[in-house]
């Protein structure tokens, strides 16, 4: 994609993001008032299912991915000393980067432990 067309893939991501997160929470709303996990046992089952696992993996990405885009615009359109924009998306990016890391482990360490 050129670089002028780089606004539309960001609102691309935005919007496929959305969608995702949405129908995501949609799901996870209906399982929580259809049939509630209990114990913690069934909490970790409900996590440790590997179709589960997945589609809570990719929520969670699209959640970061969601995050990074919408501050990232709002840093780039509202912050305009170039450093302290520069400085901003560097501690928003390894925050979201160490979050993901936390959100993977406990999702695989979860579905090792069932």
């Amino acid at each position: 994609m050129s670089r002028q067309a780089s606004g539309l893939r960001a609102w691309a991501l935005q919007r496929i993001s959305a969608v995702y997160l949405g129908l995501y929470i949609i799901y996870f709303l209906g399982v929580l008032l259809i049939c509630p996990p209990d114990t913690y046992e069934a909490w970790k089952a409900f996590v440790g299912d590997p179709w589960g696992s997945m589609a809570m993996l990719l929520f969670f990405s699209s959640l970061l991915l969601h995050a990074w885009v919408g501050v990232r615009d709002v840093l780039i359109d509202y912050v305009h000393p170039m450093m302290i924009r520069v400085t901003l998306l560097t501690v928003f990016g390894i925050g979201l980067i160490g979050s993901s890391f936390s959100i993977a482990k406990a999702i695989f360490l979860a579905g090792l432990q069932s």
